[in-house]
């Protein structure tokens, strides 16, 4: 069984910073893109930021661009999103999503092949 967790999340002051993680497990993840989505409440689901299969590539959402970094284990199987000087407005339960990519594109589809639970992320002014 393919499992998605994440861990990290939080509460934490505006400036501040967080560090998320998410570890895979329960098959091969070597040629799929890993990545980040986020859903504030009354919103909609939305990509925040992916990474390669090798790491090589990244994208982030303009929303994060210069604040959040994601990267890429050397098992392939996790996958970390850094994120520096937190605002308010990126209060959000964060998913971890894994997505076939053996192109090494750092893409996810809106509708990736596994979805973590969830990590909340709560930043306060």
């Amino acid at each position: 069984q393919v499992r998605l967790v994440e861990s990290g999340g939080g509460l934490v002051q505006a400036g501040g910073s967080l560090r998320l993680s998410c570890v895979a497990s329960g098959r091969t993840f070597s040629t799929y893109a890993m990545g980040w989505f986020r859903q504030a409440p009354g919103k909609e689901r939305e990509f925040v930021a992916a990474v390669s299969w090798n790491g090589l590539s990244t994208s982030y959402a303009d929303s994060v661009k210069g604040r959040f970094a994601i990267s890429r284990g050397t098992a392939k199987n996790t996958a970390y999103l850094q994120m520096n000087s937190l605002r308010p407005s990126d209060t959000a339960i964060y998913f971890c999503a894994a997505d076939r990519a053996p192109s090494g594109d750092a893409v996810l589809r809106t509708a990736p092949d596994y979805w973590g639970q969830g990590t909340q992320v709560t930043v306060s002014s």
